[in-house]
């Protein structure tokens, strides 16, 4: 049947949605929930189909479509489509076998992957998915057929250099913004690394939002290969590429649960890996009182994974397991922990000594791995490039060829409106805990307001005196200060004894 295209001026945000009047659905017997396929000459796309009451919002003899679709086929505007009925994707049988505690094979978890990538999987579906994996943890060989299917379902970077040098941190420590200082100290020193990095969902600043405030993160794959050509580097938001895209519909549907299945966790961080053709990877496992990964047990256990399951794939991986017990930084949110990441590259006073430490020693540890020091020189290496001023310099080559926003620390500056939360005693900081630091930098704004944070004055175990600022919060408008004050008060997370 041919319709006519209503544009509902409606973009879902991911889902491909398609819109019938309710005397259209009847007469071909179609009903809410249904996939239908729509045709515009060699392009099609499967919808999910929902129904009009009454005949303004779609009247009869169009089929409203949301931007997603629209985007996809090239549609616009009263243009004609044909629509054709189809069939559910057996991926549903297979999710219905995984929730069974049965085993799947490689061939049945690619057709998985491919419905999910090609949208043929609703949301409801996919969490069902998401969930029977959780539920039912998968082997080391499904996991290692998910991470080869994630990655090749989906476009990749193609470099001629080698090494290919990647790291990835598995978060859960506010702050703690060592790529930006990592990629600049290795692109100086003549090694090659591609860097996709996430936005924020749950924290105040992903990578991504940091850098954007320094430059343009959303590249196509083209752009993102000329910087690297031109730079030995890049940040880039990788939401914008198709690296393994099957990988990002997951985590919109892990994150309102804060589902974090082991086997998804690494098939995540491989596959993007994988996608940019990383050969060397360094992945910081932070664990601690407060972070992600709680005991050092459970640390080396995804140790052991994360080495065991990239070996496979040929890529030569080295895991860090580090301190999260505690923020890494003093700038808490985009602008702030951009400035930071500029004080440490430019050897200024107000740089934070724990930022530049672990950075350093990261970078050492990936000099080292990549051939450029002999081990246990790397750090001083990484120490010669950052005091020299080659890894500022080259990190300014690097947000000039991305899109240049911002060089100079001066130039940023934290939001308008401020509060110093001030200490109620005298005595020495024994804890500050992470996700209460997060969830008043973000009450605060951050990381939509890119101004918006909070700025630390003092770590664990640092003495404070009474009536001394432990944190200052920033924020655009007064009456978001005042919702910190009552967060503040409710999440308390800093511990002074």
């Amino acid at each position: 049947m041919k319709l006519s295209v209503k544009d509902m001026d409606i973009s879902s945000g991911d889902a491909l949605i398609g819109i019938l009047n309710e005397k259209d659905a009847k007469l071909m017997d179609f009903h809410p929930g249904d996939r239908i396929k729509i045709v515009r000459g060699n392009r099609s796309e499967t919808v999910m189909l929902n129904i009009s009451v009454g005949k303004q919002s779609v009247p009869k003899g169009s089929i409203g479509l949301f931007e997603e679709v629209l985007s996809s086929l090239q549609l616009h505007h009263k243009d004609s489509v044909e629509i054709l009925p189809v069939r559910k994707p057996f991926s549903l049988e297979l999710i219905k076998k995984k929730l069974d505690r049965l085993p799947l094979a490689c061939s049945e978890i690619r057709q998985i992957v491919s419905d999910i990538v090609h949208n043929r999987l609703s949301s409801i579906e996919l969490t069902y998915f998401v969930a029977a994996c959780y539920m039912n943890e998968l082997s080391k060989k499904e996991t290692l057929c998910l991470t080869r299917e994630m990655a090749m379902h989906g476009d990749k970077l193609k470099l001629s250099a080698y090494p290919v040098m990647d790291k990835h941190c598995i978060g859960g420590v506010a702050g703690n913004r060592t790529t930006m200082i990592i990629v600049p100290i290795l692109a100086a020193a003549g090694l090659t690394i591609p860097k996709t990095s996430s936005r924020s969902i749950t924290s105040p600043a992903g990578t991504a939002d940091t850098m954007e405030v320094l430059a343009d993160v959303s590249l196509s794959l083209r752009q993102v290969k000329q910087v690297v050509e031109k730079t030995n580097g890049c940040i880039i938001w990788g939401g914008a590429l198709r690296l393994a895209p099957a990988d990002d519909k997951i985590i919109r549907v892990e994150r309102p649960l804060s589902i974090d299945a082991e086997s998804q966790l690494l098939a995540s961080v491989i596959a993007k890996k994988a996608s940019v053709g990383a050969t060397h990877v360094l992945i910081d496992i932070p664990f601690g009182s407060g972070s992600k990964v709680l005991s050092r047990k459970k640390a080396l256990h995804l140790k052991r994974e994360f080495e065991d399951i990239t070996g496979r794939l040929g890529i030569k991986t080295h895991v860090l397991l580090s301190d999260g017990s505690q923020p890494i930084g003093n700038g808490i949110g985009p602008a702030l922990e951009a400035r930071d990441v500029l004080w440490v590259l430019r050897n200024d006073a107000r740089g934070p000594a724990d930022l530049r430490k672990k950075s350093l020693a990261m970078a050492g540890m990936m000099l080292e791995i990549g051939g450029k020091a002999k081990r246990g020189l790397g750090l001083k290496l990484a120490e010669e490039i950052v005091n020299s001023g080659q890894a500022y310099r080259k990190f300014v080559d690097i947000i000039k060829a991305q899109g240049e926003r911002v060089t100079k620390p001066e130039q940023i500056k934290p939001a308008r409106y401020s509060l110093d939360i001030k200490s109620p005693r005298s005595g020495t900081i024994t804890h500050i805990q992470n996700s209460s630091i997060s969830k008043i930098a973000r009450v605060a704004g951050a990381p939509a307001d890119k101004a918006a944070g909070l700025f630390l004055y003092h770590h664990v175990g640092d003495r404070i005196q009474k009536g001394e600022p432990i944190f200052t919060v920033y924020s655009i408008n007064k009456e978001r200060l005042a919702f910190v004050k009552f967060a503040v008060r409710k999440l308390d997370g800093v511990v002074i004894k």
